[in-house]
Formats: C-alpha cells, sequence, structure tokens
C-alpha cells in the first residue's frame, strides 16, 4: 500500500496499469510541449498520432479513454486543436453517437431470445463443421443488423453458461450448485479432466467462428460496425444502397470467409476441428430441458415480444424510417414496455456496454481534429490521389487494413474518409471515384483488422470477457487462430476491390 501522499497519487493513477504503462504515458505528456516548441506542430501531431495508437494497441493494459484523453486534452491545451473544431467533429458524427448509445442498449433487451436462438444450435447439431459454419454464419447475419459487440457478448453468455454447468459436474457437484469457481481446475475429477479440455478447444474454436462471423457480416451494412454509419453518412448512402455498394467485396469474402470456416473444421488447423465429448453433451442437454421446464409463461410471452421487435428493427433499418440510433431507442421503449422493465437501473444497465466506447469515440474525434488542424495525412492522401485511378482503391484498402491490425478500425476509418471527403469537396476527384474509395476504406477497415484484437472490437471484447481464461483464450493463440481467416478475407477483400471498384 502508498505510504506517502505522492505514492498514493502514483498508485492511483491509471489504477491498476503496470508501473512502465504509467512512465510512459508521463512521459508522453511531458514531451509533446517541448516537441512542439521545438519541433513544431507537424512533427508533434505525428508523435501525437503514434502515442494515441500505442494507447489503442495497449488496451489490455488499460482502457484507452484514459491515457487517451490525457493526450486529447494536453493537444486541446497546446492549440494543436480547438474545442470548437471537436465539437464540430461531434455534430458531424452524431449518428454514430446515437447509434452506440441507444442501438447497443436496445439489442441488449433482446438477449434472451438471442440466447435461446444459439443455444438451440448448439445442442441440436451433431455435426461439428456444420456447426461451426450456422455459428459463423449467425453472427454474420446478426451482425449485419444488430450490433456485432452485443452478438459476441450473447455468443460468450452462452459459452460462460454451459461451461459452468459441466464445470459443476466435472468437480462432482449437481449443475445446480450455486458456490462454484469454475475457473480453477483444482476440484475436477480425473475421469472428467480429459473431456474438460476437449470442450474448452470445442467452446474456442466456436468463438473464434463466431468472432470473425460478425466481422463477415459487420462489413455488410451500414449498422454493422460504428466506422460503416461513420462512412455511409458522410458519403450520404442509405441502408439499401450502403448493402448494394459493398455487396462486389462484401459478398465474396462472406463465401470465402465460410468456406475457411468448413476447411479448418474438416482439416483441424490452427487449434479448430476439437468436437464436443458426448459426455458433456448429455450433461448439457439435461440442464437445457431443466432451463426449459422452468420458463414462465410470462418468460414466453417477453421472447415473443423481442422478436416482434427485431422485426420492427430489420423494417426500420431496410426502409431507413429513422436515424439508426432512433430506431434503437424505438427498440428499447417497445421491449422495456411490453416486458415490465420499469426501474430506472435496470434500464441503466442496457448502457453500461456502449458508454464507454462512446466516450473513446469522441476522444477520436479530438484526434482527428488535430490531423485537420494540421493537415498531416494531406501528403500522404495527395500521394494516393496521384497514383493512377485504377490503383488507388487498392492502396486505400491496403493503408487502412494494415493499420487497423494495430489500431482500432473506427479511429482508421474516421481520419481516411474525412481526408478524401476533403478531396472530393476541393474538387480534387469526382463522386463516382470518390465511392470507390469509401468502399476500400470501409473494407479495408473491416476485414484485415481480424488479425488482432486491437483492431476488432468483438475480438477484444471476447479477449477481455470471463470466457478467456475459462476456455485459455490468449492473445497470442487468437491471433494464430485469426491468421487463415485474416490471409482469406484479407486478399479476397483485395483482389475484389482492385477488381469490382
Amino acid at each position: 500500500m502508498p505510504t506517502t501522499s505522492m505514492s498514493a497519487f502514483a498508485h492511483n493513477f491509471l489504477g491498476s496499469a503496470p508501473a512502465w504503462y504509467k512512465q510512459l504515458i508521463v512521459l508522453f505528456l511531458v514531451i509533446n510541449p517541448v516537441a512542439l516548441w521545438t519541433l513544431g506542430p507537424q512533427v508533434t501531431g505525428w508523435l501525437l498520432i503514434g502515442e494515441f495508437i500505442f494507447t489503442l494497441a495497449m488496451a489490455l493494459k488499460c482502457y484507452p479513454l484514459l491515457p487517451g484523453g490525457l493526450l486529447a486534452t494536453e493537444a486541446l491545451l497546446l492549440g494543436m486543436t480547438s474545442p470548437e473544431a471537436l465539437y464540430h467533429e461531434v455534430e458531424t458524427n452524431l449518428p454514430v453517437i446515437l447509434l452506440l448509445m441507444f442501438m447497443v442498449a436496445g439489442i441488449y433487451f433482446m438477449k434472451s431470445l438471442l440466447l435461446v436462438t444459439f443455444t438451440n444450435i448448439l445442442l441440436h447439431v451433431r455435426s461439428k463443421y456444420l456447426l461451426a459454419l450456422l455459428f459463423s454464419m449467425t453472427a454474420a447475419l446478426l451482425s449485419a443488423f444488430l450490433d456485432a459487440l452485443t452478438v459476441t457478448a450473447v455468443i460468450i453468455s452462452v459459452a460462460v453458461g454451459f461451461y459452468s454447468v459441466y464445470h459443476k459436474v466435472a468437480s462432482g457437484k449437481g449443475h445446480q450448485h450455486k458456490d462454484h469457481n469454475p475457473v480453477s481446475d483444482h476440484d475436477v475429477v480425473d475421469l472428467h479432466r480429459s473431456d474438460l479440455e476437449g470442450f474448452r478447444a470445442f467452446l474456442r474454436s466456436l468463438l473464434m467462428h463466431s468472432a470473425v462471423g460478425t466481422a463477415l457480416g459487420g462489413v455488410c451494412t451500414l449498422v454493422g460496425e460504428p466506422q460503416n454509419l461513420l462512412i455511409a453518412k458522410t458519403a450520404g448512402w442509405d441502408f439499401a444502397e450502403f448493402f448494394l455498394l459493398m455487396a462486389p467485396v462484401s459478398m465474396p469474402v462472406l463465401a470465402a470467409g465460410l468456406l475457411t470456416c468448413v476447411v479448418l473444421e474438416k482439416l483441424q488447423l490452427f487449434g479448430y476441428g476439437a468436437k464436443l465429448p458426448r459426455p458433456v453433451l448429455q450433461v448439457l442437454k439435461e440442464f437445457a430441458e431443466a432451463e426449459r421446464a422452468r420458463r414462465t409463461q410470462a418468460q414466453k410471452a417477453a421472447l415473443i415480444v423481442q422478436a416482434l421487435a427485431a422485426a420492427v428493427l430489420v423494417v426500420g433499418l431496410a426502409l431507413h424510417l429513422a436515424e439508426v440510433g432512433l430506431t434503437g431507442l424505438l427498440v428499447i421503449i417497445l421491449i422495456t414496455s411490453f416486458n415490465g422493465v420499469t426501474d430506472e437501473h435496470q434500464i441503466g444497465k442496457a448502457f453500461e456496454e456502449a458508454l464507454p466506447f462512446t466516450a473513446l469515440l469522441v476522444v477520436f474525434f479530438a484526434i482527428v481534429a488535430v490531423i485537420h488542424e494540421q493537415h498531416l495525412f494531406s501528403p500522404i492522401i495527395t500521394w494516393v490521389l496521384s497514383l493512377p485511378p485504377e490503383q488507388q482503391p487498392g492502396m486505400f484498402f491496403l493503408a487502412n487494413g494494415l493499420l487497423s491490425m494495430i489500431s482500432d478500425n473506427v479511429f482508421v476509418a474516421t481520419v481516411y474518409i474525412s481526408e478524401v471527403k476533403q478531396a472530393l469537396d476541393a474538387g480534387d476527384i469526382t463522386r463516382a471515384h470518390f465511392d470507390q474509395l469509401a468502399i476500400a476504406i470501409n473494407t479495408g477497415t473491416n476485414l484485415p483488422s481480424v488479425a488482432t484484437p486491437n483492431g476488432q472490437a468483438a475480438f477484444l471484447f471476447l479477449l477481455t470477457s470471463a470466457i478467456a481464461p475459462l476456455v485459455r483464450l490468449s492473445y497470442g493463440r487468437m491471433v494464430i487462430m485469426a491468421l487463415p481467416y485474416t490471409l482469406v478475407l484479407g486478399s479476397v477483400g483485395l483482389i475484389s476491390v482492385i477488381l469490382f471498384t
């Protein structure tokens, strides 16, 4: 424990982050004013971008809102951008903020329906490659209309629930036993150890297929990922137009991704192919039957309401009846009203997942404002736009893809689409060419970013969730399991961008 006031401040600063990380952030904050005074705003701006990307890459050490927010605040104080410029960025991207605030919360109230859906798939499909394919396809379909983080959260909930049930049985307890720690294997009976390891491998593969599925579906529509809506609003595309423009790239990638899923399961490569042990299946079926028998009429009625709200959501998005975030608010109102969720604190839980990332997005916009004010990306954009027009979409795809592997893809998309929009407004490119570049930016930030948890929010969410330590899913193992998907999605996406845009 801290013994002095100074050590107490040092201990509290960035909480449980490692000491070296805290020292590095302080060093960044000290260096920036010196760099601005000695090297000028251009060099300092690039230094700031590198520091900010570092905080995104180290998201497992400390949530980037804290150190990134300190860097953004310092940039404002140093005059590298202004509060007015930041507010303008927020105002321009208000639809994206509404999406994160209300759509994610709206889908939170559909979790019961989604849990039932994935549970039925898991227990009633015996072929492992078909099961993996269905999980990937279902995740892709849901992520095209819902929020990828929420879809991932539901799949995690299913996995945690089933893992805990079997771990209790493997530890010599009944699945109704309340006081149990699923993290420790100390009490696991030797007879069940091999089945437990097989179950872990089985769940790891399903979780990774599902996470990739959210990327496959997320690239297709303007609500699939936050950056999609940001790009669509900048380009002026509605739901149907976005889908049709992305289809020449997103559909071949979807087919290639699903084929990769089957091949990986059939050939048992990169940690895939593990089957569900029969004793585990029997335990899970008994548990599911017991849960179904306990389901009340009120709970069944709640599932029907959630299904109807999902239909309203799909129709509202497809016909673009209102801003996406407002449609999410409608879903909240419908489900809570007809399912009797009337307590303020109960409703507030739905917003816990989205609001930290919403705040982080505003910090993104502060860094983007610095980029605009200092014209940092103008030389890069000018160079790419000086290439022959047929080469430009491929270059944008590669540039966005490589940066999205180590950084957050929302940040990357925000920077590039705003710079390209400035080129359009200045008359440097035509509207048709702008659309081609916007397609390359959207697919570039969505597809190669599956390489690491840093690029895809759904992957990072999975890595930091309760299920990761239970099934022994580490950062390194996730990168290895994502590698074949990265190569396939990246190469097919690049070829499609070059050929069809």
